[in-house]
């Protein structure tokens, strides 16, 4: 069959207005978007890139939390949790998120989602590959009436005269850089998380831009030391899938063995040595019988291999570990009530924009927690963004709204000669090596916050889009957005003087019971810090203290 040229798909307008808005298209904004649509609001979703392919989930799946209820499995995993969490896990959040998953999955089967089978017919849904969860996922917000916005990234929240978030404003892409505001009754924030453009597959979109949005307008956040989480890659790909690593022995450039995946605390060794020299792994752990199911299980991770012919099984491969930040880290904006509500009036956050500590502590959530976290908290918040814009009647149809982005955005001085690369190149010599953000140390933590801090009133001061291309304005807040990530680490690593889950700190190794308590980090021209007095499950919001950063 042949044919003319292809048919672009005619152009979506934005919609002026919309009960709740939900910016980002991954699971949790998908997820948020038919909470919020199954509860009669009027929804709009506007996506940094296209909804259903951009993101880390479309490019390769994930396993979910999922264990039935009922039995002692739940129990033993939560309890489990709570222990490699560093105990700063909240056992009626964990509890919550499971039964939300588990509803979930069997919704994703009613509509279809192809589950594979075992032998006694028996639908294994512990697992999702990406591309079909993805594509079925922006299928269903559709059929929902939900008006999907692509290639639109936002900018900036908008807020009434009260302080409450009232919409949002961006650029399209794809019309040359032309600009969209919507007034919405809540925000929904499903921005993901930051991993500083360290070329992690799918991960390039995640920059922070919601977290920045929502600092400018006084949120806080949480767990934002917990952000240092390195995904293994072949040293030839960008796929940091880090489940078949279990079947691992990584050796050093000579052959000496350094560690295997199956025993505790062996990657953390690789990583030492990756500080000095090039590491290889091979897959030889893995038993003849279960190679086949593993590519099955997962195809994509084997596919840079055969692209250029090794075996991974059967010859040693050279890997680099990759930041993965706040994706596949835990920190994120703080949530104040079930309903995923952020510190500020009208925002709600959910997936790796909004801290996970209540579920995955001082930890990653891996593909497992945060996949479960995904769906479970774009369904809190969505249920939630809905029903707090049916309490605001039309109010918020006819207030006055200001713009309430910054840096990046409005500098505050004369155009200067900073560009938006040289601040991300800045910021990422500080984040994305091992020696400075895996293994920490007061006196590297101070370096890194000298250099960041000084970077910031430059940034604040002049940054702006390059030759007045409109589009390049994203590339100014994104690079505005990974600086105040990357300061907002730091100083809550600075903040906690011990070694907590994946918080290593080389100088204090060893874990104090009196911070068995989450620190909160916010602010952008002075970023502050707080420590909850309270242990998590006991948390009440009014109840922290100021803490002077040592």
């Amino acid at each position: 069959m042949t044919g003319g040229p292809r048919r672009r798909s005619p152009s979506v307008a934005i919609p002026a207005e919309s009960d709740v808005l939900v910016l980002g298209g991954g699971p949790a904004g998908t997820w948020a978007a038919l909470g919020a649509a199954s509860r009669g609001a009027r929804v709009t979703l506007v996506d940094k890139g296209y909804c259903g392919t951009s993101g880390s989930t479309a490019a390769a799946g994930n396993n979910l939390w999922y264990l039935p209820p009922g039995g002692p499995a739940r129990e033993k995993a939560v309890a489990a949790r709570e222990i490699s969490g560093g105990y700063l896990t909240d056992r009626r959040w964990m509890f919550r998120l499971l039964d939300q998953t588990w509803d979930a999955v069997g919704q994703l089967a009613d509509w279809g989602y192809p589950f594979p089978t075992s032998d006694d017919g028996t639908q294994r849904r512990a697992s999702l590959q990406g591309p079909e969860y993805m594509r079925l996922m922006r299928r269903r917000v559709r059929r929902a009436g939900v008006a999907v916005i692509d290639q639109s990234p936002a900018l900036e929240l908008l807020v009434d005269p009260d302080g409450v978030v009232t919409g949002a404003a961006g650029l399209r892409r794809q019309h040359a850089g032309e600009r969209w505001e919507v007034r919405a009754g809540a925000v929904i924030l499903a921005t993901g998380g930051c991993a500083f453009r360290s070329g992690a597959l799918g991960l390039n979109v995640d920059t922070g831009d919601g977290a920045l949005m929502a600092a400018e307008l006084g949120a806080d956040l949480s767990g934002m030391e917990f952000s240092c989480q390195y995904g293994i890659a072949p040293a030839f790909g960008a796929q940091t899938k880090g489940l078949m690593y279990q079947f691992a022995t990584f050796t050093a450039a000579d052959g000496t063995e350094l560690a295997c995946g199956l025993r505790p605390g062996g990657v953390l060794e690789v990583q030492r040595a990756a500080l000095y020299s090039q590491v290889y792994a091979q897959l030889d752990l893995a038993e003849p019988g279960i190679r086949s199911a593993m590519r099955w299980s997962q195809p994509n991770f084997f596919l840079p291999f055969d692209k250029i012919g090794v075996d991974p099984f059967a010859r040693r491969f050279p890997i680099r570990f990759v930041l993965e930040g706040t994706v596949r880290g835990t920190g994120g904006l703080r949530l104040v009530d079930d309903g995923c509500a952020t510190a500020v009036p009208g925002l709600f956050a959910a997936g790796d924009a909004a801290s996970r500590e209540p579920v995955t502590g001082a930890v990653s959530g891996g593909g497992s927690h945060n996949g479960s976290w995904a769906i479970a908290s774009g369904s809190w918040a969505g249920a939630a963004a809905a029903r707090f814009a049916s309490t605001r009647a039309g109010q918020w149809r006819t207030a006055p709204l200001a713009h309430g982005g910054g840096p990046g955005l409005r500098p505050r001085a004369a155009r200067g000669d900073l560009r938006a690369d040289d601040v991300v190149e800045a910021v990422q010599d500080r984040v994305l090596p091992l020696r400075h953000n895996r293994f920490r140390t007061a006196a590297d933590l101070r370096e890194s916050l000298t250099v960041l801090d000084a970077l910031w009133p430059v940034v604040a001061g002049g940054l702006t889009a390059a030759d007045g291309d409109p589009r390049s304005v994203l590339r100014t807040r994104e690079a505005t957005a990974m600086l105040a990530h990357a300061r907002w680490m730091y100083r809550s690593a600075l903040a906690r003087p011990e070694t907590r889950g994946m918080h290593l700190r080389d100088d204090s190794p060893q874990t104090t019971p009196a911070f068995a308590r989450r620190i909160r980090v916010g602010g952008l021209d002075e970023v502050w810090t707080a420590l909850d007095v309270a242990p998590p499950a006991l948390l009440r919001t009014e109840e922290t203290e100021e803490t002077a950063v040592p």
